[in-house]
């Protein structure tokens, strides 16, 4: 185990009779990853690439935030909307 030039981690491990993998210590330390946790694999070209819950939420949160402009809040829209709802349905409900 050891860095490359960019600082990345790299390892070797063997895929066993069952198909598993050991993912080394040292590798589930820097992502910060736990036994049961779940990984997302995604397979491009011959590369398998593992991916934390918690690291495909952050990335499509950051993907999600060049769509969306500054200062302007989503959960405060859907609370305001919900809310409209709410106040029509009761204005129809007593009407």
């Amino acid at each position: 185990m050891g860095s490359n030039v960019t600082g990345q981690i790299e390892a070797k491990s063997k895929i066993n009779e069952n198909g598993r993998i050991v993912i080394p210590a040292l590798i589930r330390e820097q992502m910060g990853l736990k036994a049961g946790e779940t990984l997302f694999m995604t397979v491009d070209g011959d590369v398998l690439r593992l991916e934390s819950h918690r690291a495909r939420v952050r990335r499509v949160q950051e993907s999600m935030r060049k769509h969306i402009s500054p200062g302007r809040s989503l959960a405060d829209e859907l609370i305001a909307e919900r809310r409209e709802e709410a106040r029509r349905e009761m204005e129809e409900g007593l009407g």
